[in-house]
């Protein structure tokens, strides 16, 4: 059997069920049990799903009244918490730096790497040298990770799909694209729903059908601008570089209209475009947003500029939108506005995402207005049933660090453990308890 070797080889890593691990992990009585962490509310959304949860059909992103049906009475259903998932983040991170000098970060839990010391080596030096990153990571984090590799990012981020859960998948240079062929087109990165159906109408389905078509046909499918480079990516042509990311402080777009905007529902469509066009670009710099600011120039060239911040960095296009669409001045009021923008800014690699959507679309503070119902110091949000709320992090005297597990009729039941401590115990404890106090989550990790 001939020797494969690649001049260049690209590693994804990507952490398995990486909010619903980092539950399992520092609370072990969840370990092996369906797990599904995220907005708890009526319009609460999933963030993530440990495998067993995903067992019954419950995934991201999917409403968590249908997960909950999915799983049962046994789901165990937690608020996100993301200042242990920034934490554990960066200590993969720092990890991975250890060995790998350039790292390009997507998210909290993937990055693209490309180590100097793969170059032109075999498939199997490589399979060896990413089984041994794979057990670095679990040892010094405890978390689980997956790893494709390949000539490109496109090839390896496949592969770390390809791989899990817990798992290793190297592409032989030989067959990477025979293997890239065979795949839905849907698995090109780059192709989302929308250009999906459009290639399925066509009779289009697999990466390899559309690597087939002429380039210009695929540019008047997709696009002069995107198309090409997709079809070069299906082709298995793929010299991207694995670079840092540069930190930008704000993402925006803007447009000057050719007649000036003089009715508050044209005004609210031009937001809804200035949105869309820059959470494009939130998308493609990998981070979320905390402030939304929305800047119309009038016709006599003066600028007005209003700004929202939201309770949680997110990228969730309805949440930013609607945050935007609060900061609209009506034309009859202020006079015709000649250009629209909308910027993100207060940018951060910790995505809450759709952690908290029914918060981040209902609370927000602007700047024309100084009240919050985000941060609300009153009786009624310091009272017990706040903070005892399921999932939340306490500390005991007696006891020491736990979770609520569940509180009601005058007494709060809490899971005293920590990531170190093996399953723990159980107990029920009046609300009133004067040893029970709100807890650092991070203490969860020891």
């Amino acid at each position: 059997m001939p020797t494969t070797v690649s001049r260049r080889w690209v590693l994804h890593l990507d952490l398995d069920a990486f909010f619903a691990s980092a539950e399992q992990l520092t609370r072990p009585t969840l370990r092996g049990r369906p797990v599904l962490v995220g907005g708890l509310g009526a319009r609460g959304v999933v963030a993530g799903a440990s495998y067993e949860a995903r067992s019954y059909g419950a995934h991201s992103a999917m409403p968590m009244s249908r997960a909950r049906r999915l799983v049962g009475p046994g789901a165990v259903v937690l608020p996100p918490r993301a200042a242990v998932y920034g934490h554990l983040s960066t200590a993969v991170f720092d990890a991975l730096r250890s060995r790998i000098p350039v790292l390009e970060t997507l998210s909290l839990d993937e990055a693209f790497a490309e180590p100097g010391d793969l170059a032109g080596a075999t498939a199997a030096e490589v399979r060896e040298y990413c089984a041994d990153l794979r057990r670095h990571i679990r040892d010094t984090t405890g978390l689980v990770a997956s790893i494709g590799a390949g000539s490109g990012k496109q090839i390896a981020k496949i592969g770390s799909g390809l791989a899990k859960p817990d798992g290793l998948f190297v592409a032989d240079p030989n067959g990477e694209l025979a293997l890239l062929h065979t795949l839905p087109v849907r698995k090109l990165w780059g192709i989302g729903p929308v250009a999906d159906e459009r290639l399925r109408r066509l009779g289009i389905e697999t990466i390899g059908q559309f690597a087939a078509l002429p380039v210009p046909e695929v540019a008047s499918i997709l696009g002069s601008t995107i198309g090409p480079g997709l079809h070069r990516l299906a082709n298995g042509i793929d010299d991207r570089p694995v670079t840092e990311r540069a930190e930008s402080k704000q993402v925006s777009a803007e447009t000057t209209y050719p007649t000036d905007i003089v009715a508050l529902p044209d005004l609210r469509r031009a937001i809804t475009a200035g949105a869309t066009g820059a959470h494009r670009r939130l998308r493609a710099d990998g981070r979320a947003a905390r402030t939304v600011v929305v800047k119309l120039r009038k016709a006599d060239m003066s600028i007005l500029t209003r700004s929202a911040t939201l309770p949680y960095a997110t990228e969730d296009l309805a949440t930013l939108t609607a945050a935007a669409q609060r900061l609209a001045l009506d034309p009859l009021e202020i006079g015709p506005i000649r250009l629209v923008g909308v910027g993100y800014a207060g940018l951060s690699a910790i995505a809450q995402d759709t952690l908290f959507p029914e918060l981040e679309r209902d609370t927000t503070t602007t700047t024309d207005d100084p009240g919050t119902t985000g941060d609300d110091d009153s009786p009624s949000t310091r009272n017990n049933t706040w903070r005892w709320s399921p999932g939340a992090d306490v500390h005991h005297r007696q006891h020491g660090h736990g979770w609520v597990q569940g509180a009601g009729h005058g007494v709060v039941t809490v899971r005293f453990e920590t990531r170190s401590t093996g399953p723990g115990p159980a107990r029920t404890l009046g609300e009133h308890d004067p040893d029970l106090h709100p807890a650092d989550p991070l203490l969860s990790l020891n």
